[in-house]
């Protein structure tokens, strides 16, 4: 199932130009992004504008982002987060899904909030197979949340997923990602580092690394080239350290 169908960025009513995020290349060089299969992936540097492209993208369809606690900072930029503002969603179907947004920065703040509930009311515990999120380790916790969550339909918005898992974890949340996405009930659009999950059969990847964002096979991935490259040739890679 496609839910969202087109993301339109209209880069020309930016408020600034030298102001994070409307100083992002990627932001201001990319009119659109069209998600036409159930996985899609954003990849890219580290300060390409992934986490940013999706936490807007997701504050657009009207999901909530789970915040934990606002400390004071220093120095505050007033359009930190006013990119999906300028941010235009089509929809199958003619109107926005439910869904929820994953960031593993968060996740511990709503993991202790599922504790506190679960202390006046055991049996919602039964959602994430009737154990306490708060007494697994963090890659476990983030599993139980995960085949929980994607067996109802939905928009769901997944950014870096695998920070927390090991490769065996990884190939466990690919198996549920490939089962949500070709049961047609869920949609996902995920920035991810991860080969093993880029390798979501039918997956679509955008490559943040081109301006404009265009879309690049598997195997054109630098973290796959990187990986492959480093298993096969790991003398020649330590020897440049």
């Amino acid at each position: 199932m496609i839910h969202l169908k087109t993301l339109h960025i209209n880069s020309a009513e930016f408020p600034v130009s030298d102001r994070y995020p409307f100083s992002l290349g990627v932001v201001r060089r990319t009119a659109r992004l069209d998600f036409q299969v159930p996985v899609t992936f954003l990849v890219g540097e580290n300060g390409s504008g992934k986490s940013t492209i999706l936490r807007a993208a997701c504050r657009r369809c009207g999901i909530h982002i789970w915040e934990g606690e606002r400390r004071k900072r220093l120095e505050r930029n007033p359009h930190e987060d006013r990119l999906h503002e300028f941010m235009q969603a089509e929809w199958n179907g003619g109107s926005r899904v439910p869904g929820s947004f994953f960031g593993s920065d968060i996740f511990r703040h709503y993991a202790q909030a599922v504790d506190e509930f679960a202390s006046a009311d055991p049996g919602s515990l039964k959602y994430y197979g009737g154990r306490s999120l708060m007494t697994l380790s963090h890659g476990q916790s983030l599993i139980a949340h995960f085949r929980s969550r994607f067996a109802y339909s939905g928009l769901y918005f997944l950014d870096e997923p695998e920070t927390a898992l090991s490769p065996k974890s990884q190939v466990a949340l690919l198996g549920i990602l490939t089962e949500a996405a070709e049961s047609g009930r869920a949609q996902f659009i995920i920035a991810s580092h991860s080969p093993i999950l880029l390798a979501c059969p039918g997956a679509a990847i955008y490559s943040l690394d081109h301006l404009p964002v265009r879309e690049i096979p598997y195997e054109e991935t630098e973290y796959y080239r990187v990986y492959r490259d480093f298993l096969l040739n790991r003398e020649k890679y330590l020897s440049q350290l």
